[in-house]
């Protein structure tokens, strides 16, 4: 099994030296507090050894900085005050280094190593006010020999979380070492190497296997690539680098990058933003520490990883936030309470941890990746409105030091890109265009309708539900981020189509178990739009819809089909669910007619045709469609989300609009169109136009569309049938784009059968200018006839032809 990480691991171990240490060395400005070397035998290897450490050394503490220049000033203070606050409460006792952190539950020992961590960097760091204080480091001494000696050590047999002991006290103990490493003797040293020798033995290392995959490998091979250089052991440094090896092919099943893009931790959790971060930036690290050392990686296969940076992690940012879609259980964290720093955790904290990870990794990259990586960051810092990139208080100094080397640096910054990127391995999209970005989240026999365990996002039932995120090019940037998560009804995420029976926390088992027994989800696309559906199997009800979702220039086109359920309570689809902030109040108009801003204040519309919401976007209810809507102060606190999260309470307000499907509907369906960013007469306009949207079916066999104004005829096919000018011999999803006289058929088979389909499009066509692979054409002429040979994975598959 996958890790199983506590109150303190994933959510609190950042806090511990930023958002994972800092950058490359640059030539030094800033002058280090190093004690003086303790008497130790040489070797002939040892200076290798001693640049390896020095390395390390620079990536957790930085180089290359002005320590009286902000915010460089503003975090090495921090530090020294935290140093300050943690030096007089340390009290020794048999079961704690700290009264507030006892040994049992073992995040306990993690937390003191940080603490230690903490007083070290105070120690050994400029503009701290404990830069060289001799009693600190004594104290710093004190507390590694306690630990040792109480609980961190070999004869203990471990307890609790596994990854406190393998991954989260190793990495801090370590890097504590590499900063007192001269003050410690011998003896010490080789005690302190024990303990990790010990719960970390070699064969962690073996079979990439349980928790040893992915990102928990690369911190694992960081735990003892550290050690070997600690130890000087050449042994333990090839072991590390080449444990590393299994992690960098794509992977079919399982934890790992895919060839579509996805990133999958916990064997069934899309899991790009904070496990792929840590597999990112902990690769960057050992990268880098063992560049032009007789360890270097040179496994060419490494050059996925690389490859990663624009495959698989850029369409996943928007102005410096990594999608929620893509952080598991992290979207529950906020304010955690054993995090001293007390920095928020959100999508723009996760994003910006990305941020700092692809610098690292720049440093091993070809210069023209690098150049392209350091024009995208850029791009990612200027835009980022909602929280400042460079002031960001999750980084030290090292993180702060080379993202602004990367701002000020020459080149012009990235904009966000026009397109359109499904990720089939882990039931994500995400639609790109000038004025907004959106995502798309789903279940699927795959892929886990949520993540719960140690506490953590215990009701995040339907964030795989459809939930449907958006943000405008320039606004928006903190609609998930602004407490959102334990504010919001978690029966009306945006976007999605549920059951209103009550769940329990954590209903459906921990760590990914729930599942949806459904194939179909997925879809096509052309690179700039694209068809999307679920197969949606409601969380522990008899809830059963289709969910389609055309990806289009202005606006997504949401569809829903074969509404049906038998839990006794009412069916919604929830339009949108806007965080309205401490104290917005935008107003809404259906259908030209202004609407109370009261808090409190419902509305209901037997046939809205089109809704505004001032500041955010426009609705179109193609017809015609009953709409309910809802002006609500919510209140509540990520405690209740996570146990392990801060109890203040917290009030939002949001607008609500939904579609009540009524008591166990039968067959119900709606349709609506979602223009982000759109001014109040664009909605008004396209819900007048009655031409600019054909609806071609919208039933649990086929979901199609047809906008003639953009070329686009798009089909989900959840059986065998026809549609307008489509028909197809088994379930798949079908985009045709016309321009001018050349078409191209674009076609996924989402249930991933792996059997050969044909596609009929009903449109003269004179030639074929190309067939792409596992696509052979049948006949052209009066019509196209294509059999497509899928294979086991839902990719597309194209054909372009010239039209008569």
């Amino acid at each position: 099994m996958a890790a199983r990480a506590s109150h303190w691991s994933r959510r609190g171990f950042l806090a511990a030296g930023g958002a994972g240490a800092a950058a490359l060395a640059l030539p030094p400005s800033a002058t280090l507090a190093l004690p003086a070397p303790a008497a130790r035998a040489a070797g002939p290897a040892d200076d290798e050894f001693a640049t390896l450490r020095q390395r390390w050394l620079d990536l957790q503490l930085g180089t290359g900085y002005d320590p009286a220049a902000e915010p460089y000033a503003s975090r090495l203070r921090e530090t020294g005050d935290l140093a300050r606050r943690f030096r007089p409460a340390m009290a020794p006792a048999t079961a704690s280094l700290w009264p507030d952190c006892p040994f049992d539950p073992p995040a306990g020992i993690t937390q003191s190593y940080s603490r230690l961590n903490t007083m070290a960097q105070a120690y050994a760091q400029p503009g701290t006010g404990l830069t060289g204080d001799a009693g600190l480091l004594a104290d710093v001494l004190k507390g590694l020999d306690h630990l040792e000696a109480r609980v961190y050590n070999a004869a203990t047999a471990r307890y609790g979380n596994w990854w406190e002991w393998q991954i989260g006290s190793p990495r801090l103990l370590l890097d504590t070492m590499t900063i007192v490493d001269d003050a410690l003797t011998d003896a010490q040293r080789d005690r302190y190497l024990a303990a990790v020798d010990h719960f970390v033995p070699d064969a962690m290392l073996g079979d990439y296997t349980g928790t040893s995959t992915g990102a928990n490998r690369v911190d694992l091979c960081r735990v003892v690539a550290v050690r070997g250089v600690l130890g000087r052991s050449a042994a333990k440094l090839a072991l590390a680098r080449d444990a590393l090896s299994p992690v960098f092919p794509y992977v079919t099943k399982g934890d790992g990058l895919y060839t579509d893009g996805s990133f999958i931790q916990h064997t069934w959790v899309a899991y790009s933003g904070t496990y792929g971060y840590v597999l990112l930036d902990g690769l960057g690290r050992l990268f880098t520490l063992l560049r032009g050392s007789s360890w270097e990686v040179t496994d060419p296969k490494r050059q996925i990883i690389f490859d990663s940076v624009e495959h698989a992690y850029a369409p996943l940012l928007h102005n410096g936030l990594m999608m929620d879609s893509v952080n598991g259980r992290a979207i529950s964290r906020g304010y955690l309470l054993n995090d001293d720093r007390k920095v928020m955790r959100s999508d723009h904290f996760h994003g910006h941890a990305l941020l700092a990870a692809v610098a690292v990794l720049g440093q091993g990259a070809s210069a023209a990746e690098r150049d392209r990586w350091n024009a995208m960051v850029k791009g990612w810092i200027e835009r980022d409105t909602t929280l400042d990139v460079l002031t960001d208080r999750q980084f030290g100094v090292a993180d702060a030091a080379r993202l602004a080397a990367v701002a000020a640096g020459p080149g012009p910054a990235e904009p966000e890109p026009v397109a359109h990127t499904l990720f089939p391995a882990m039931d994500r999209a995400v639609h790109r265009r000038p004025g907004f970005a959106a995502g798309i989240a789903m279940a699927s026999e795959r892929i886990t309708y949520y993540e719960n365990g140690n506490g953590e996002n215990p009701r995040g039932w339907h964030t795989g539900a459809g939930m449907l995120y958006w943000w405008g090019a320039d606004f928006g940037g903190g609609q998930y981020t602004d407490s959102f998560w334990p504010t919001v009804d978690p029966y009306r995420l945006p976007g999605t189509t549920v059951s209103t029976k009550r769940l329990a926390d954590n209903e459906g088992g921990g760590w990914g178990e729930p599942k949806p027994a459904a194939a179909w989800v997925g879809g096509t696309t052309d690179g700039e739009f694209a068809a999307v559906g679920q197969d949606l199997r409601g969380l522990s009800s008899t809830l059963r819809a289709k969910k389609s979702w055309f990806c289009l220039a202005d606006a997504v086109v949401c569809l829903g089909a074969g509404i049906t359920s038998r839990d006794g309570v009412p069916a919604e689809t929830v339009v949108d669910n806007r965080n309205l902030g401490a104290a917005g109040s935008p107003l809404l108009t259906v259908d030209g007619v202004p609407q109370s801003s009261a808090t409190g204040w419902t509305g209901t519309f037997p046939r809205a045709r089109w809704a505004h919401l001032e500041g955010h976007g426009g609705y179109v209810f193609p017809g015609g469609a009953p709409l309910r809507a809802l002006r609500e102060a919510r209140t509540g606190a990520w405690h209740d989300i996570n146990t392990g999260s801060s109890p203040d309470r917290i009030t939002r307000r949001y607008l609500t609009l939904w579609h009540d499907h009524g008591t166990d509907p039968v067959a119900a369906s709606y349709a609506y169109v979602l223009m982000p960013g759109a001014g109040p007469r664009t909605p008004a306009a396209r819900a007048a136009d009655r031409h600019w949207l054909e609806v071609l079916a919208n039933t649990d066999v086929v979901q199609a569309v047809r906008v003639r104004a953009l070329g686009v005829t798009a089909a989900n096919f959840w059986r065998a049938g026809s549609a307008g000018p489509l028909t197809v011999s088994k379930p798949v999803s079908v985009l045709v784009r016309e321009r001018g006289r050349t078409a191209t058929v674009c076609v996924a088979e989402p249930p991933r059968t792996g059997e050969p389909v044909e596609v009929v499009w009903d449109r003269p066509v004179r030639a074929v200018v190309s067939a792409g692979p596992g696509v052979t054409v049948l006949g052209t002429g009066r019509r196209l006839r294509l059999r497509i040979s899928p294979g086991t994975v839902c990719a597309t598959f194209r054909c372009t032809v010239t039209t008569g």
